[in-house]
Formats: C-alpha cells, structure tokens, sequence
C-alpha cells in the first residue's frame, strides 16, 4: 500500500481487518474494496513508480493550461495576482527574495505530476485525464525552457527529465546525527537564575514587505505614488497621439492582448528593463540592442549580423519565438491569432 497519512491509514486499516479495531465488538466496518483503496492510492514516487500510462505534449498542454490553470497561473504560468507563480525564478535561491517555482525551486517532477493529478484544477480536482496531466505538465517543463517546444511527456521519458534544483535539497539525517540530544543525561547544575530577552527573532518570508519597497523609495528621494500613476497617463498619451497615425481600435485591441506579455516586458514612459528588455520604440530597432539587457547568444549574435525588427519580422517572432529563433530565451508560446499579433504590432508601434 502507498504511503497514507496516518489517520488514514488507521482507517483504511481498521475497514481491511477482519474485527475492527475501533469498533470495540459492534461489528462496525467491512473490508475495503480495491477500487476504493486505489481511489486513495494517487501518489507517484520521483522514480516514477505510480505513473499511469499516458503521454501529453506541449502545445496540447498550453490549451488545456489556458482553459484550466490560465485564470490563477497566468497565460504563460507567470502567475495571476496573489496566486503561485510556476515559471521563472531560475538563479534567485540565493537571495533574500528568491521565487520558487517549478523551474527553479522543485527537485522532483514527480512532485508536479502528483499535485495536479490529486489537486487541480482548483474546484474540480480529479477531473483530469491521465494524458491532461501529462501535457500540462509538459507545457510548464516548457514554460520553464526545460524541454523544447515539441516535447511529448510520457511515462516512458519521465525520469529522463533533469530538474534544475535536483541537487539542492538533502536528507535530513536528525534522527540520528542529533540524537545525542534527547537521549543523554540532561545537565540539571549550575542552572542561570534569570532569563534575559536580548533579541527578537525576525521572521523573513519570501514576499518582499510593502513597507520595504516604500522606504526603498522615499531614501532615494523618489515619489513612488507619484510614478506609479504617471506612467499609465504617460502610456495613455502616448495610445492618443498614436491613433493619430494607426487604426485607435487596433491600437486598443493590442494594448489589450500586450498584457499577455506585461509579466515580463515594460513599456511607456520610464520603462526598465525585467524578466525581458523594455519594448519601447522596438518597431524599426535592431534586435538585441535594448541597453542593460543581457540577451541570449543568438539574439544578440541575429542584431550584429543586421536584423531589424520590422512589422515583419515582429509578427514572425510572435507567432512562434522558439521556432523563429532556436535558443532564444523568451519562453512565451507564441500568439496563434493573426489579429492578435496585427494589434499588439500596431500597439508596439504606437510607443515609438
């Protein structure tokens, strides 16, 4: 039997004997049927034992993510408000502020299978299928640029998946090592009179404080309320004179579907630099030349050898980044309406 928590592993144990333990001779319980033992019987070990055959690749993955996970998790698993964010953090472990995501943080992919498999999507947990799982999954390997765009997760190939952050746990060994602790003779001599509190223990979480980022900005002389309600006035501005030149309505539509790609791209007035390059002005730039941005290889190496972002380019980098440019580290899907990517071309254009 898998491992059960231990109440109910009591229970399942107590319905499987032949006299119940907790009935205490009133004939309470029935030995439990396999089908109601396997409904429990979920969890799949990080050697894969427990894995249902099936298989789920990407693309068929970012569907059922965008139907079933999009609305907590984000299009592009960058997370929807307060809820988890499953993509991105790779390299911040060692910071105050780490984000721990699958990509980043889980040791085990087995760890994913399992909770989506026992958990998700919330409100309907257990609806999905076998193959869903897989391809969900898949789709947030991806997410994480784990595996290429036309990977398919099986059972066949699930152990073959290196999780980053394999090496970065241990066993913890304390039954042992420190069991001279409780076991040996405790001193009960020379005992100090008083008790002094001479520190308070600080309790570090890895949200960063409001407060922090308040201080931050008011050392620096910085109006943080200030900036934070001129750049949305500043970027309207720059919508209004746009319409001028562009279709308004397309210009709207992209402003739009641009927040598929706000978790990691800025625009607008006093834009900076995230998770990828601020985007102002990119209609018409060379690739890979945003300053202070630390592009892949081959982007960099495509803006040296000359190309532009033209409309053209621009709406071909869209439909699908991974399959334009081999090795780039943008982990976006790729836009599949063709209107989606006129209207967020035109939007780009208008922050010239």
């Amino acid at each position: 039997m898998s491992k059960f928590p231990k109440y109910l592993a009591a229970g399942v144990f107590a319905l499987t004997c032949g006299s119940p333990l907790w009935a205490e001779g009133y004939g309470l319980g029935r030995v439990a049927l396999p089908e109601e033992i396997a409904a429990w019987d979920l969890d799949v070990s990080p050697d894969g034992t427990g894995l249902p055959p099936g298989a789920g690749d990407v693309w068929t993955g970012e569907e059922i993510f965008a139907d079933k996970c999009a609305a907590c998790h984000g299009d592009f698993a960058e997370g929807v408000g307060n809820w988890p964010k499953l993509a991105g953090g790779r390299g911040t472990l060692d910071r105050e502020d780490p984000l721990k995501t699958v990509g980043s943080y889980w040791p085990y992919l087995s760890t994913g299978w399992d909770y989506i498999n026992r958990s998700m999507p919330f409100g309907a947990a257990q609806t999905l299928e076998p193959d869903e799982v897989y391809a969900i999954l898949a789709y947030i390997l991806y997410s994480n640029d784990l595996v290429d765009e036309d990977f398919t997760l099986s059972q066949e190939n699930f152990t073959s998946v290196a999780m980053p952050n394999a090496e970065g746990f241990f066993v913890d060994d304390r039954l042992t090592s420190e069991q001279h602790f409780w076991t040996a003779e405790p001193c009960m001599q020379d005992c100090k009179e008083t008790v002094e509190i001479t520190m308070r223990a600080r309790v570090l979480d890895v949200t960063p404080e409001e407060t922090a980022a308040s201080e931050a900005g008011t050392e620096s002389g910085a109006d943080t309320t200030e900036t934070a309600e001129a750049a949305p006035v500043a970027q309207e501005e720059q919508v209004e004179e746009a319409a001028l030149l562009l279709d308004p309505e397309l210009v709207a539509q992209g402003a739009t579907v641009f927040k598929k790609c706000k978790a990691c791209h800025r625009v607008g007035e006093g834009a900076k630099n995230s998770t990828g390059p601020a985007l102002n002005a990119i209609v018409g730039a060379t690739a890979g030349q945003v300053d202070g941005f630390r592009y892949s290889k081959v982007m960099a190496a495509a803006g040296e050898d000359g190309l532009i972002w033209t409309e053209a380019e621009l709406a071909a980098f869209l439909a699908k980044p991974r399959a334009y440019m081999k090795g780039t580290k943008m982990s976006f899907a790729g836009l599949r309406k063709e209107t989606d990517i006129e209207a967020i071309v035109a939007y780009l254009k208008s922050l010239e």
